[in-house]
């Protein structure tokens, strides 16, 4: 939600949710594995554990300017071990990004071919030069991600104001909670709910 609010400018102002438990029961493995490493334990690893939170979650947004919006969360996507991922529709063009895929980016187009822009620095507007590290044709990823904030926080402590302006506040962190406690509210209630300002 933070994401999309940052890229496209817009707030949320309306959510309707809705919660499920697919999956009732999950094998817990019986010793320390890595994450997503499952497949190398036996049947006998495992211990049956009943759940009883939500395993899957979509919710439908109202923004301010009266767009829409949906968002998927779940655990239940087979193949799919950390996916984010959205798509911007406009009435002349479309963008979607995905963090599997992060060096691409998608364009539609309604009145021309669709393409796919890879990340270069010699591509993209000057504003957006400095999140790239890596020359065109050298992935960066999701540990890329880390990085660049603690480049802006470096700046920021060093006096970068611009820097200031990317950086996460407390009032932003209190707009996802107050986003979240919407959604389990409107899970709750069966309806859409107005986001608190």
């Amino acid at each position: 939600m933070d994401l999309i609010e940052f890229v496209t400018g817009l707030k949320i102002r309306e959510v309707c949710a809705d919660f499920a438990t697919f999956h009732k029961v999950r094998k817990k493995p019986l010793k320390p594995v890595e994450t997503y490493a499952g497949k190398v334990l036996k049947p006998e690893d495992y211990q049956d554990i009943p759940i009883n939170t939500e395993d899957y979650a979509t919710v439908l947004f109202r923004f301010e300017n009266d767009g829409r919006g949906v968002m998927t969360v779940n655990q239940v996507a087979a193949g799919r071990k950390n996916r984010l991922s959205f798509e911007i529709d406009g009435s002349k063009q479309a963008i979607a990004w995905e963090s599997e895929t992060p060096n691409q980016i998608w364009i539609g187009k309604r009145d021309g071919n669709n393409e796919v822009m890879t990340r270069d620095p010699s591509l993209v507007y000057p504003e957006c030069r400095g999140l790239i590290d890596y020359p065109g044709g050298h992935n960066e990823g999701f540990p890329d991600t880390f990085k660049q904030m603690f480049k802006e926080v470096y700046a920021c402590i060093s006096g970068d104001q611009a820097a200031r302006a990317c950086l996460a506040t407390f009032k932003d962190g209190l707009r996802e909670i107050i986003l979240c406690e919407t959604i389990m509210d409107s899970n709750k209630n069966r309806k859409w709910i107005k986001v608190k300002q």
